[in-house]
């Protein structure tokens, strides 16, 4: 896709300014990195770091039918949220393979759904594809807001000082109706994709460049850095945290990628649910975490090897910045997924010696 082409977030002149250094990603044009990615995952890890997060589908339903709708189309219960409160769920197709990994919010008047730019124009599909009483209505609202996330051990103090509520109380997968400035609505929650503390908001898209630097001035005594996708990809995966195309796709099922607790097979009719149910029994693979010896990386793709046969597929690998050793996730058949197993990686023909560890391999000790 050519560089005209793509879609651009509303902070896009601001990276653009810095000399981010802009990839296409899912049909945007994104910065992958600032400095540098290590850089500002430490920054992440130790203090707090900003993503313009606006390339993420954000969807809307309102209507007294809304709720049957998701119901019938996501896995989790969603009847089970509270106003106010936030669901990690997925959309399985008729196979029992993930559509999309998503959150559904709980809002006073209706529900909001954040999907994965890659897979928005297919959630969007699906949903529509879906059959409900009829008195529900979707409108996709990704063009005209902007959604940006701050993360870090020092996220609260930064945010705390432009939005107008007390957010200490604020518990994790809960959101806060408010404002940012004292002027820009916004829907502000505790969620975010890097194994730390932090928070995500909603903004319409004209005031994001104001609310951006705002943060920035905010964060500035806690030595707030702006990040791109990069760091947010090491982040994640240090937190074991799946990622779509990686370790969930429409032929890999939930109960393979380790996220069977999302699954309501008691809650009724959904798509995906006959073939679920089957999958429960039988996931016919597992996700796991590697631990290489040495320091190369295996990338996606490459094979897991347990006494000289193929088990598995590499789904994630990198050297993680924060523990300082080449680790991987991959899908492996049952005979290779235990704890403390030895396996060997193919990486660029040559084999590393690997064992079987567990997910994440990085979490917070002080909680969230």
């Amino acid at each position: 896709m050519s560089a005209a082409s793509l879609l651009e977030t509303p902070l896009h002149a601001w990276h653009q300014a810095q000399h981010a250094r802009l990839v296409d990603f899912a049909g945007w044009s994104m910065p992958v990195q600032y400095t540098s990615i290590v850089e500002e995952h430490q920054a992440v890890r130790n203090a707090v770091g900003l993503f313009d997060i606006s390339h993420m589908g954000r969807l809307a339903f309102s209507g007294p039918d809304a709720l049957s709708w998701l119901e019938a189309a996501t896995t989790n219960q969603v009847s089970r949220l509270a106003v106010n409160q936030i669901q990690y769920s997925l959309m399985a197709n008729g196979g029992g393979g993930v559509v999309d990994d998503i959150l559904v919010y709980r809002l006073a008047e209706g529900y909001a759904v954040v999907c994965n730019a890659s897979n928005r124009t297919a959630v969007v599909t699906e949903l529509e594809r879906i059959a409900h009483p009829g008195n529900a209505a979707l409108v996709d609202q990704t063009l005209e807001t902007a959604m940006i996330a701050i993360q870090g051990p020092r996220a609260l103090e930064t945010v705390q000082k432009v939005f107008d509520g007390d957010l200490a109380q604020l518990k994790y997968y809960h959101l806060a109706m408010g404002r940012l400035m004292g002027r820009v609505d916004t829907v502000l929650s505790r969620t975010g994709y890097t194994g730390e503390t932090g928070f995500e908001v909603i903004v319409p898209a004209a005031e994001a460049e104001a609310v951006w630097n705002a943060l920035l001035d905010a964060g500035k005594p806690a030595g707030i850095v702006p990040c791109g996708l990069g760091a947010r990809d090491t982040l994640r995966f240090e937190a074991g945290m799946p990622l779509y195309g990686h370790e969930l796709s429409e032929t890999t099922n939930p109960y393979a990628a380790g996220l069977g607790w999302v699954v309501k097979l008691k809650k009724g009719e959904f798509v995906g649910r006959d073939a679920l149910t089957s999958f429960k029994a039988n996931p016919e693979l597992s996700r796991v975490g590697l631990r290489l010896e040495g320091k190369r990386i295996a990338r996606q793709g490459s094979l897991v090897r347990l006494e000289g046969r193929d088990a598995g597929l590499v789904t994630s690998g990198t050297f993680s910045p924060t523990l300082q050793k080449s680790l991987a996730m991959a899908l492996v058949e049952p005979s290779a997924a235990q704890l403390g197993t030895k396996v060997s990686i193919d990486v660029r023909g040559k084999d590393e010696a690997a064992e079987v560890v567990e997910l994440p391999f990085y979490s917070r000790t002080d909680g969230r």
